[in-house]
């Protein structure tokens, strides 16, 4: 489980094949300098299992399923990923509830930069535009936001804004990113359940939808 608080950026510096997927070595010191074989740690909101580590460095094995459906299956050597260890019991929650689990991804259609705020425009999958709502929370890259406007239920090509406060652009990968660039996303767990609790009452007794 983590809060989508970014703790640094780190580098992707090797990719092997293993298997159908992939073995990822990430630079990251602060996060690898504790790192324990089999604890868990977010990739730019990909939770993923630590199988190796030097003191700068972990590795991490990441099946085919996961390259499919998030924006990690795109990265290469020298791309820069969010990073978040698992939340210790006991910790203070200081964004939302976030499972490392992709539920899709979306892709930057505007950014538009101010004087110290910068808020970017998402597409948001057809499938997951009811789960998203102004001021809601949804994990980015891993990281945890509040939305700041959404598209019109009507609308064919959902969207969703998030608006980066000066921290949120330095102290993750989502200050630079651009017009185009493929971006994890994953909504509230809250509206996922009631969702899935919705479509149990509406389907008629004894059967399914």
């Amino acid at each position: 489980m983590f809060t989508g608080i970014i703790e640094e950026i780190g580098e992707i510096t090797a990719i092997a094949p293993a298997g159908d997927g992939w073995r990822l070595t990430v630079r990251a010191p602060r996060a690898a300098a504790d790192a324990v074989h089999g604890e868990s740690i977010a990739v730019s909101g990909v939770c993923l299992t630590v199988v190796g580590s030097t003191p700068d460095t972990f590795d991490a094995d990441v099946m085919k399923q996961t390259l499919d459906v998030a924006a990690l299956g795109t990265a290469t050597v020298g791309t820069r990923v969010n990073i978040e260890k698992a939340m210790p019991v006991g910790a203070r929650l200081g964004g939302h509830i976030v499972q490392g689990h992709v539920d899709g991804v979306g892709e930057v259609r505007e950014v538009r930069p101010g004087a110290q705020w910068s808020v970017l425009r998402i597409s948001l999958p057809a499938d997951l535009a009811p789960l998203v709502v102004d001021k809601g929370s949804i994990s980015v890259d891993g990281t945890s936001l509040t939305v700041s406007a959404v598209s019109d239920p009507d609308d064919t090509a959902p969207w969703f804004e998030v608006s980066l406060i000066p921290e949120t652009l330095a102290a993750t990968t989502l200050g630079a990113r651009a017009v185009g660039d493929r971006v994890n996303l994953e909504t509230d767990i809250l509206a996922r359940h009631v969702e899935r609790l919705l479509a149990f009452r509406a389907a008629p007794e004894g059967g399914s939808r």
